[in-house]
């Protein structure tokens, strides 16, 4: 019997074959941005998954964000996110391979976490504008990552923090800062923040990275 499809939006490429590539949302929620970045991995030969955290609801304004995101529950959407790990490995065809995780924003927080809490899976990772602080010893991923230049949301500390910790891991990482951009800076449905030449730029750093990657390790 097929896998249960967890809440969320899968989008397959044309052959219904590709590696799987999962997709974390910011706090806006699971939105037509992010059904669009679905599509478009899809397009490019990889079946996407993009799980839904809230649960059918959806902000499009900072205020409604900001509520829905205070009233996410860590453990719960941590689960959520293992539950459609699993189902989406089960339906990539080139599962042997590994997945990759894309969070954006909040959801990068939940990507990086996967990565450390289920390493035999996640292959590789890219963050759009999110950081976790923490011990990635247990990783056995490879890290994109696309920032802002000025980001009131995610201080250049944590990003420094951040990719000190991965590299002293032992862990690949490619972290690289857009300059002009504030959070955000990739969605176009955000117009005072998105930047088109950066979200370009980020994109095809990201199907470069997403197609280059090695074969998951083994132990």
């Amino acid at each position: 019997m097929p896998h249960s499809q967890p809440e969320g939006f899968l989008a397959v490429p044309p052959t219904g074959k590709g590696a799987g590539v999962l997709v974390l949302h910011p706090w806006w929620g699971l939105n037509d941005t992010m059904r669009t970045v679905c599509a478009l991995l899809a397009e490019s030969g990889f079946i996407a998954f993009a799980v839904d955290l809230y649960h059918g609801e959806v902000a499009d304004n900072i205020a409604d964000a900001d509520t829905l995101a205070s009233r996410l529950d860590s453990n719960q959407a941590k689960a959520d996110v293992a539950a459609a790990s699993t189902f989406l490995s089960k339906r990539a065809t080139l599962a042997d391979r590994g997945l990759a995780v894309i969070g954006f924003s909040l959801g990068a927080y939940y990507a990086l976490d996967l990565s450390v809490t289920d390493p035999g899976r996640i292959r590789s990772v890219v963050t759009f504008y999110g950081t976790r602080a923490g011990d990635y010893s247990q990783s056995k991923a490879e890290y994109l990552g696309h920032f802002a230049e000025t980001d009131e949301y995610e201080p250049q500390s944590e990003v420094i923090k951040l990719e000190g910790a991965l590299r002293s891991a032992g862990r690949p990482v490619r972290f690289y800062h857009y300059k002009g951009t504030g959070h955000w800076f990739f969605e176009p449905d955000r117009p005072e923040a998105f930047n088109q030449a950066a979200a370009n730029l980020a994109w095809d750093r990201t199907l470069a990275f997403l197609r280059d990657s090695p074969p998951q390790e083994t132990n």
